[in-house]
């Protein structure tokens, strides 16, 4: 039976910036040696997430956000100093919103094709020319090449998504946004993704939407605007409506999209409920309001609310 081992505090300190991962290199130089290592597997206090990388207290990666950021350190702890972050888990240390909630960790290395993919981390070859930044003292692709590598890789409703994100957030300039278009031709599946980059608007306010979006717009009931605003008496606006649909008479019909992850709180609960109140009672709009739940369903309920 091992003995108990105290965890170093820096080594904690080291494991919350890093998804609660540590490696056994971390672990040696904040003075735990391997049996103490081996120690705290065995107790299931630890567990192995790859080669030499260990989950320190998986019950603190809880959120959808602290999962990709775990996927994409992994990798990147995994395969040591000369990896790179690429694609989607480059997009996650970048700050990109709209990516799946489950992600493959994957980096890029030199010499690459001379190793192997391990413990569930994908490796890819450098690209030729791409460049890369340092995040939380991390090499990640800069986020034109990172957007270049991941949307043509990403479902359609994503890749539209973390294009949104990008220029809701001003993450990139129009052209950095049109170098990463073009970084991206020529890649595998990338004919079914150049529309996204047209179709991309940074008025989206959450991926629900920009998923929504591209549902109506695929379906051919695309909405005439995003964050409609209605105006009240005064001419002043009171709310916006996130999609919106010219009707005969001067209505709108407006669909609002609720993430459960910004609408869950009582605060915010509260703050829809005086939002719709406020849409309804211009008495020029017509509200249908959706969840994530409705995706596949939104056209079609919109295209009949258009057509009554």
């Amino acid at each position: 039976m091992h003995a108990r081992t105290a965890v170093p505090a820096e080594l904690l300190r080291i494991a919350s910036r890093q998804a609660e991962l540590v490696t056994t290199a971390q672990a040696g130089a904040a003075g735990l040696s391997r049996g103490a290592v081996r120690g705290l597997v065995d107790r299931r206090e630890w567990r192995r997430a790859a080669m030499n990388v260990y989950e320190v207290r998986s019950s603190a990666v809880t959120s959808l956000d602290d999962r990709r950021r775990r996927a994409a350190l992994l990798g990147l702890l995994a395969y040591g100093a000369d990896a790179v972050a690429v694609g989607a888990c480059a997009l996650v240390l970048h700050g990109v919103e709209g990516l799946p909630h489950r992600l493959t960790p994957q980096v890029a290395l030199d010499e690459a094709s001379r190793r192997r993919h391990r413990d569930g981390v994908r490796l890819r070859q450098f690209d030729d020319g791409m460049r890369t930044t340092t995040i939380d003292g991390f090499r990640v692709a800069t986020l034109d090449w990172a957007l270049a590598q991941a949307v043509p890789e990403l479902p359609r409703p994503h890749g539209l998504a973390v294009l949104d994100a990008v220029q809701r957030l001003r993450l990139l300039a129009p052209d950095e946004l049109a170098r990463a278009h073009d970084l991206a031709r020529g890649r595998r599946d990338i004919a079914t993704r150049h529309d996204l980059w047209e179709l991309s608007d940074g008025r989206a306010e959450s991926p629900l939407e920009s998923f929504a979006r591209l549902e109506c717009i695929e379906e051919e009931v695309p909405p005439d605007t995003l964050q409609l605003p209605v105006r009240d008496e005064t001419g002043a606006v009171v709310a916006r409506g996130d999609m919106g649909w010219r009707r005969r008479g001067g209505r709108w019909l407006v669909a609002e999209l609720d993430g459960r992850e910004h609408h869950d709180t009582p605060v915010a609960v509260f703050a829809d409920r005086r939002r719709q109140n406020v849409l309804t009672g211009s008495g020029t709009v017509d509200l249908l309001r959706f969840t994530s739940r409705d995706l596949g369903r939104v056209a079609a309920t919109v295209r009949r609310h258009l057509a009554a």
